[in-house]
């Protein structure tokens, strides 16, 4: 059989509610054009993450049911540090509500003013962790990830000649640490390669710092490896996994990703004193090193989350949907960036909208008529993200694990087409008021 079914069957529903043009327009306007201040009441279909929107098996319900909440030494915490050491291999996992948590915490210990963190890309709460601390954010993708129409197999990868060439003009004391980002999520949810996980490896091992990965959408990761490297078609998506996270000395994981978790991650170091450097912080800040600001029954459901995914039939469904998305919107005239991702599909609003300046944020533009036509809820990865640092202006249309199904998807792509065919009348927005770190979240904005 060609045709690839969701492995799952529906056991709980949640309704949809329509709205009508003149109500999402009156939306629109009192949330000053930024579709994170829209209720979720309101959304028709919602797009705007993956992250912490999954929906739970029913084993993952069970194990919220044995949830310990012992405040010390709570079971549910050794359920979930037994399968991360079995799957990652790090000496310390050290647990956090979600995964910006884990990064604050890791920078706080590590970055310093004036240093430099490279990475293949950097999304958001990443940069914006690392410059909070003084230190710059140094994006470093491979040449041919500026094309978003060229079809290559890791356009995730980092640039390892330019790491070489950063380290020898900066010198390794100002790096203390280089972030790997897989899949590369601001790239354009393009995977990274073992190849290049390796020779990255070589490089920090070599100028004696430490490599960490950004591990949300590992599982995504191992089965494009799997997949599209040479080498690795008769591995099982774990063993991949594990491979990759025995290159790095640590890791940043969101469980609200690639664990079908709704809340959680945690934070791996192989470094004994770095871990108790970690700690104290998380008492400080998180809570006591056996719940990390979580309650025992979400440790549990990241315990069973993280086997579920690696699971072959369910990775591939997953890269499988999305990339029915994308080539449905991409064969009929929509830009994406190619070739499709593993959890989102980028619609590439610059080239879609080239009569729209980086200066009226043609990303937004796009995500606001997707709204204001079909009720779908977008985000804009551009330059209202990321400012003078955007390399795309990109509209992420990101897909919440075991949640929609085919005709929503379908649903999706028809409203695309239909917006695109009238795209020449969107027009720009301008920021009216905004805050001084990820202004994204809550600027507000207004049509020109």
């Amino acid at each position: 059989m060609k045709t690839i079914i969701e492995p799952f069957r529906i056991k709980s529903v949640e309704p949809l509610h329509h709205t009508t043009a003149a109500e999402r327009e009156a939306y629109l306007e009192a949330a000053g054009y930024n579709l994170f201040a829209i209720e979720a009441a309101h959304i028709l279909i919602d797009l705007l993450t993956d992250s912490g929107t999954s929906a739970m098996s029913t084993e993952q319900w069970a194990a919220i049911m044995r949830g310990d909440e012992s405040y010390a030494g709570s079971e549910s915490f050794f359920r979930l540090k037994k399968v991360a050491d079995e799957l990652t291999g790090f000496r310390h996992m050290i647990p956090t509500h979600q995964g910006r948590a884990a990064e604050r915490i890791l920078f706080t210990v590590l970055a310093q003013p004036g240093q430099i963190v490279p990475s293949n890309t950097h999304f958001d709460t990443t940069r914006a962790n690392i410059e909070f601390m003084g230190a710059r954010a140094v994006d470093l993708p491979v040449p041919e990830a500026a094309d978003t129409q060229a079809r290559l197999d890791f356009k995730g990868n980092l640039d390892v000649a330019a790491l070489e060439a950063l380290i020898a003009a900066e010198g390794a004391q100002k790096i203390p640490l280089v972030m790997l980002t897989a899949t590369n999520n601001s790239g354009g949810g393009q995977p990274v390669s073992m190849a290049n996980i390796e020779a990255v490896r070589k490089v920090c091992s070599r100028h004696g710092i430490p490599l960490y990965l950004d591990a949300c959408r590992f599982a995504e990761n191992a089965w494009f490896i799997r997949e599209r490297e040479a080498g690795y078609r008769n591995w099982p998506p774990k063993q991949i996994a594990q491979k990759m996270f025995s290159l790095a000395d640590g890791c940043t994981f969101s469980a609200k990703k690639d664990a079908f978790a709704n809340i959680g991650g945690f934070l791996c170091t192989n470094d004994d004193r770095l871990a108790q450097q970690e700690t104290n912080l998380l008492i400080l800040t998180e809570g006591f090193p056996t719940y990390g600001g979580l309650a025992g029954r979400d440790l549990d459901a990241i315990a069973v989350g993280l086997e579920e995914v690696l699971d072959p039939d369910y990775l591939r469904y997953r890269v499988v949907s999305t990339g029915y998305l994308g080539r449905h919107i991409a064969d009929r005239g929509v830009p994406i960036v190619e070739p499709p991702g593993g959890h989102a599909i980028y619609i590439d609003a610059g080239r879609m909208l080239p009569h729209i300046p980086r200066h009226q944020f043609p990303g937004q533009a796009l995500a606001v008529e997707l709204y204001r036509h079909a009720g779908i809820r977008s985000v804009e990865i551009g330059s209202l993200m990321f400012g003078a640092e955007a390399r795309h202006e990109l509209l992420r249309l990101a897909i919440p694990r075991r949640v929609y199904t085919q005709s929503h998807i379908d649903y999706v792509v028809e409203a695309i087409l239909e917006v695109n065919q009238r795209k020449e009348q969107i027009r720009g927005l301008e920021i009216v008021e905004q805050p001084p770190f990820l202004r994204h979240f809550s600027a507000r904005l207004r049509p020109l």
